[in-house]
C-alpha cells in the first residue's frame, strides 16, 4: 500500500477537487446556453452525431452566370408549408435522411442532375454505425427549396464519396470515388435515381475526386492519385485522355501537375464546366486544412501534351459571421449547370469547423485539464499535503527465488526500478520546493494564490474545450429547413455608443438577414461607424415618435421582424430559439419579456408579478418577434388611430397598444409566446440615457395605458400559464 495515501493527502486532494469543479461548474452557468438543441433539431436516435470528420451541409444558389452566384436567401424564395419565410441555405442537412430512416452524420460532395424540371442531388452520406461513405439521392420539384430524401443510390463495402454524375449516349453515369478499393469503377443507372450497376473499373489506380469531360476530341479524366508513396497529398494532380469515358486511358506527358503546393486547388472539388465558351474546373484549397475553400481555374490550354489553367474569381461572396454562418470554415465541392431559362444553379457544400476540429478541441480541453492536476499536485507538495513516497519493494507482483523467476519478470524488475527513481526524484524535488517556499510569508502567499489562478484558469479553458462545443451559436431548423428575419430597433444621436455595440453583436448571428434602424432624432450616423456582418438600413424619421417603430416597410423582404430594443443584449441561441418558436406559431408575438395585465383595476407590473401569478397574456415587443406585414398592418390600421394618438400624448406605450391590437384581432386562446433567455444585460444603465430610468413613473403612465386601451379595445388574451408549451424554454 502507498504511504502518501494517508488521511491529510486524501482531505487535500477531496478539497481541491471540489474548488475546482466549483469553478468549472461556474464558468459552464455563466457561459454556456442551459437549454438543449436537442428539443429542435433532429429526431433521429443515430443521425447527426458530433463527427470528426465534420458537421459538412448542402447549400443552394442561383446567379445569372457561374462566377456570379448568390445563396438562395437573396433570391427571397418562399415556402409557407415549409415554415421557412424564406427559404435560407442550407437545404440539405444530415436531418434530411436521418429523418427518413437513412441515418447520416453529415452530407457532402454534392452533385446536380436535371431531369424533367426535378432536381436530382447525389452527395456523400456518413454513415453512423458502418463509419463509411454512402451515396445518398434527393429529390426537389421546386428548384432546390424543398427536398425529399429518396434513399441511398451506392453502398458497397467500402468508403464512397464524389459521386461524378453525367450523361452518355442517352444513359445515366455515376463515377464516385472508391479509392479504398484501390481502382476507379464507373456505375450505370439500371432505374434511375436508386438503382445503378458496375459497368466497368476504367483505372486500377486510387484516384481521389476524379471526373471525366469531354473536350476537344477526346474524354479527359482527371483526378489526385494518392497510391503512390512519392505523391504529395492534396497537391497533385493527374489527367489521363482517351477517346470513350470507358478508356482505355493514356497519362498526360505533364502528369503530375500542381506539385508540392496544396493552396493551387490540385485536389478537384466538383463538376468542371463551359461558360462562354471557356471551360473551367474548380479545384480545392487545402494549404491549411483539407477542404478549406473553393478555387476556379480557366483551363487555356488542354491537349496531351500540354496543360494550362489560371484562377479567375469564385464569384461568390463569403459570410464574415464565421462559425456561425453554415459554411463559415470551409467549403471544399461545388456543382454548377444552367437551367433551361438561362440561369444557372449551383450546389456547394459547407461545414461551421475546420478539419479535425473536435480533435483539436478535445486536445486542448484535457491536456488543460492534466496540466490543473499537475498544478494541483505541486500546491500539495508546497502545502505538505501530499508527499510521494512510494515502497515498491511491497508492491512487486513477485515472489519466490531469483532462480526461479522467468525472464519476462526481469523486464518488470527494470520498469519498476526505473519508477522508483522517478520517485525518488520526485521526493526530492518535493522537499526542495516545500523546503523553499514559506507559505506564512508573503512571497509564498502570492505565489499559491498566483498558481490557484493558473489553475482556475486551465479548468475554464479545459470546460470550454471539452463542453462548450465548436463556438457556434446555430440555428434551429424546421422540418430541416431554415429561415432569416430581420432586426428593428429604435433609437436617436444620443444612443449612437449602445447602437454600435448592439450591430456589431448581433449581425454574427447566423439567421439575421438585414438590420433596419429607425432614426427618431439627431443626426444619423454613416455607414462606415457601424461595424457590421450584415447590411444595415438607417430609416431617418421626419419627427420623433414612438409609432414610427411599427410603421409598414416594403423594403423588407423577410416576414418576420424581431423588434429588440438597442440597449438589450442577449447571445445568439437564445434570438435563434425565439425565432424557432416564431416559426411554430408564426400568427403569434413571441418575445423574452412576459406581463400579465388582468381584472378591472389594471396595473402595469412587472415579470416577477406574473410567475407570482403563474401565467402572462402580453409580451412586450421591445424584444419580440412578429409577422411584419400581419402585426404592423393592424397597428395603423384605423381601428389602432386613436391608440396611437395615445402613444404620441404619453411617448410611451407603443408596445401595450401592439398587444391589444394583436389580442383583438386573433382567433387563437392565446395570441403571445415566452422564451426564456439564457441571460440579458441592460447596456442602457451603464450610460445616463435609459428610456425609462424612472421606474415607478413609467410604470404608473403604462398602468394608464392599459386602462385606456382596455377600453377602446377590450381584453386582452387568456393567460398562458409557464410551462404550458411543452418544450421547457417558457419556464
Amino acid at each position: 500500500m502507498f504511504r502518501c495515501l494517508q488521511s491529510a493527502m486524501i482531505l487535500y486532494l477531496f478539497s481541491a477537487t471540489l474548488i475546482v469543479g466549483s469553478v468549472g461548474t461556474l464558468f459552464a452557468w455563466l457561459t454556456f446556453s442551459p437549454f438543449q438543441r436537442s428539443l429542435a433539431t433532429t429526431s433521429s436516435v443515430f443521425g447527426c452525431q458530433p463527427d470528426g470528420e465534420g458537421s459538412w451541409s448542402i447549400g443552394i444558389f442561383y446567379g445569372d452566370s457561374p462566377l456570379a452566384l448568390k445563396p438562395i436567401e437573396d433570391w427571397n424564395v418562399w415556402r409557407n408549408e415549409s415554415a421557412a419565410w424564406p427559404v435560407a441555405n442550407p437545404v440539405v442537412t444530415c436531418a434530411l435522411p436521418s429523418d427518413a430512416g437513412f441515418p447520416s452524420n453529415f452530407v457532402a460532395d454534392p452533385f446536380l442532375l436535371i431531369q424533367d424540371s426535378i432536381f436530382y442531388l447525389f452527395f456523400v452520406t456518413k454513415n453512423p454505425i458502418t463509419l463509411q461513405g454512402d451515396i445518398g439521392v434527393a429529390a426537389s420539384k421546386d428548384n432546390g427549396a424543398t427536398w425529399i430524401h429518396m434513399g441511398t443510390a451506392l453502398d458497397e463495402k467500402w468508403h464512397l464519396s464524389y459521386p461524378y454524375v453525367f450523361r452518355f449516349q442517352d444513359q445515366m453515369y455515376m463515377i464516385p470515388e472508391g479509392s479504398k478499393r484501390g481502382d476507379v469503377r464507373i456505375y450505370r443507372a439500371l432505374d434511375f435515381p436508386l438503382k445503378w450497376k458496375l459497368e466497368k473499373i476504367i483505372m486500377k489506380k486510387p484516384l481521389i475526386d476524379p471526373f471525366i469531360i469531354d473536350h476537344g476530341g477526346f474524354y479527359w479524366l482527371f483526378g489526385s492519385d494518392f497510391g503512390d508513396f512519392s505523391s504529395q497529398l492534396n497537391a497533385e494532380l493527374g489527367i489521363w485522355y482517351s477517346t470513350s469515358p470507358l478508356g482505355p486511358w493514356k497519362p498526360h506527358k505533364l502528369n503530375f501537375l500542381h506539385k508540392f503546393d496544396k493552396r493551387f486547388g490540385a485536389r478537384n472539388a466538383g463538376r468542371p464546366f463551359r461558360y462562354n465558351g471557356e471551360l473551367y474546373r474548380p479545384g480545392q484549397d487545402c494549404g491549411r486544412a483539407y477542404g478549406q475553400r473553393v478555387r476556379i481555374f480557366k483551363i487555356k490550354v488542354l491537349t496531351p501534351d500540354k496543360y494550362e489553367e489560371v484562377e479567375i474569381p469564385l464569384g461568390i461572396e463569403k459570410s464574415n459571421k464565421g462559425r456561425n454562418f453554415w459554411n463559415g470554415a470551409r467549403y471544399h465541392h461545388l456543382d454548377v449547370q444552367q437551367l433551361p431559362s438561362g440561369k444557372w444553379v449551383g450546389v456547394m457544400d459547407g461545414d461551421r469547423a475546420s478539419s479535425g476540429d473536435s480533435v483539436y478541441r478535445l486536445m486542448i480541453g484535457y491536456s488543460a485539464f492534466v496540466a490543473a492536476f499537475a498544478l494541483v499536485f505541486l500546491s500539495g507538495v508546497m502545502l505538505g499535503a501530499v508527499k510521494c513516497i512510494f515502497p515498491l519493494g511491497r508492491c512487486l507482483p513477485v515472489s519466490g527465488k531469483r532462480n526461479d523467476v522467468i525472464k519476462s519478470n526481469h523486464e518488470i524488475f527494470d520498469f519498476y526500478a526505473k519508477l522508483r527513481w522517478i520517485c525518488t526524484q520526485l521526493s526530492r524535488f518535493a522537499s526542495q520546493l516545500h523546503g523553499r517556499i514559506k507559505l506564512k510569508t508573503c512571497t509564498g502567499r502570492l505565489i499559491f494564490v498566483f498558481v490557484f489562478l493558473i489553475i482556475a484558469a486551465l479548468t475554464c479553458i479545459g470546460t470550454h474545450y471539452i463542453y462548450g462545443g465548436n463556438g457556434a451559436e446555430e440555428p434551429y431548423p424546421i422540418r430541416g429547413h431554415y429561415s432569416q428575419f430581420t432586426i428593428l430597433t429604435m433609437t436617436y444621436d444620443a444612443r449612437l455608443w449602445n447602437l454600435k455595440i448592439y450591430v456589431k453583436h448581433y449581425s454574427k448571428c447566423t439567421s439575421v438577414k438585414e438590420i433596419v434602424v429607425i432614426w427618431n432624432r439627431g443626426k444619423p450616423p454613416a455607414p462606415s461607424e457601424l461595424d457590421s456582418f450584415v447590411p444595415v438600413r438607417i430609416r431617418v424619421e421626419e419627427r420623433n415618435s414612438l409609432n414610427n417603430r411599427f410603421k409598414l416597410d416594403p423594403m423588407i423582404k423577410t416576414r418576420a421582424v424581431l423588434e429588440l430594443d438597442d440597449d438589450i443584449m442577449m447571445t445568439c441561441d437564445d434570438i435563434e430559439r425565439g425565432f424557432w418558436v416564431w416559426r411554430n406559431h408564426p400568427d403569434k408575438i413571441v418575445g423574452f419579456y412576459p406581463r400579465l395585465a388582468y381584472g378591472s383595476s389594471l396595473r402595469y407590473r412587472d415579470e416577477r408579478y406574473a410567475r407570482g401569478q403563474h401565467g402572462y397574456n402580453m409580451i412586450l415587443t421591445g424584444a419580440a418577434f412578429m409577422d411584419a406585414q400581419m402585426a404592423f398592418g393592424r397597428y395603423w390600421s384605423k381601428e389602432a388611430a386613436q391608440g396611437r394618438e395615445f402613444v404620441d400624448e404619453k411617448f410611451n406605450c407603443e408596445d401595450i397598444l401592439l398587444n391589444y391590437l394583436h389580442a383583438n384581432a386573433s382567433s387563437s386562446r392565446r395570441a403571445v409566446e415566452y422564451v426564456k433567455p439564457s441571460w440579458v444585460v441592460d447596456t442602457s444603465k451603464l450610460s445616463g440615457v435609459a428610456i425609462s430610468r424612472k421606474t415607478q413613473k413609467h410604470y404608473q403612465v403604462r398602468s394608464q395605458c392599459l386602462m385606456k386601451f382596455a377600453g377602446i379595445y377590450g381584453n386582452l388574451s387568456a393567460k398562458c400559464d409557464f410551462g404550458s408549451r411543452g418544450d421547457g424554454w417558457d419556464v
